[in-house]
């Protein structure tokens, strides 16, 4: 049996006690945003749709709060080579996809892929689902705070590329923000830090939480950045 396996064994709920006052915004915005606030893309009024769960954590580093993002190998079959949150599907032993099994699908995926110690993390909200057409996933994001920080790294190459954070000051600095625009025609928002270009659905949860937290800055939307045909 595997240390992430045998993580699962106990309770796992939310608990907004205690956290930064730097976060409240953000708690706010998590219990008030709607779904269609933060994407057009909602789950299947039928219920198909792959469950599953990221988690968005944060952090406070050398210069401030911070996200954990992670890039995917560039040999997966859905999204590969893209910075994301940590996450991934639900399975049968998360428990119930109405209940807490999207909290520990989003800490089990996160110990599975950077090798956080989710012990260290204190879930204390989740936003609407949400869903991405392209794969199929209906995604509930998961909010944490990295109370007691753990190393990280990639712990498989095959599923991950690179595990880093990124300041929120540089996500909200408006010289790294811009439009990426895919081949297909569509647009959304992009974020390029940490060298690299963070897009798709994890860039457009982020831009959603920085203009409901009240972080966002005035940037340029006419900055674009076009993306590649694989994409």
């Amino acid at each position: 049996m595997t240390r992430a396996s045998e993580t699962w064994d106990r309770a796992v709920t939310l608990d907004k006690e205690g956290l930064p006052d730097w976060l409240d915004p953000v708690v706010r915005a998590a219990e008030t945003v709607e779904p269609l606030q933060l994407s057009r893309f909602l789950p299947p009024a039928n219920g198909s749709g792959r469950k599953s769960a990221v988690l968005i954590l944060f952090g406070e580093g050398e210069r401030g709060p911070e996200l954990l993002l992670m890039e995917r190998a560039g040999s997966l079959r859905s999204h590969a080579g893209q910075p994301s949150f940590p996450g991934g599907a639900l399975d049968p032993e998360d428990g119930d996809p109405q209940g807490d099994g999207p909290l520990r699908a989003a800490l089990r995926e996160a110990e599975e892929e950077t090798g956080l110690d989710p012990s260290g993390v204190q879930l204390f909200g989740v936003l609407p689902a949400l869903y991405i057409p392209v794969s199929g996933f209906v995604v509930t994001p998961v909010l944490g705070w990295w109370r007691e920080p753990s190393p990280v790294g990639v712990v498989d190459p095959n599923e991950t590329a690179r595990v880093f954070t990124v300041p929120v000051a540089d996500l909200t600095d408006p010289a790294n923000r811009a439009t990426a625009v895919h081949p297909r025609g569509h647009s959304g928002p992009a974020f390029l830090v940490e060298s690299s270009l963070v897009w798709g659905f994890t860039a457009g949860v982020i831009d959603r939480l920085l203009h409901y937290a009240g972080w966002e800055r005035p940037w340029d939307r006419e900055q674009r950045v076009p993306l590649d045909w694989r994409a």
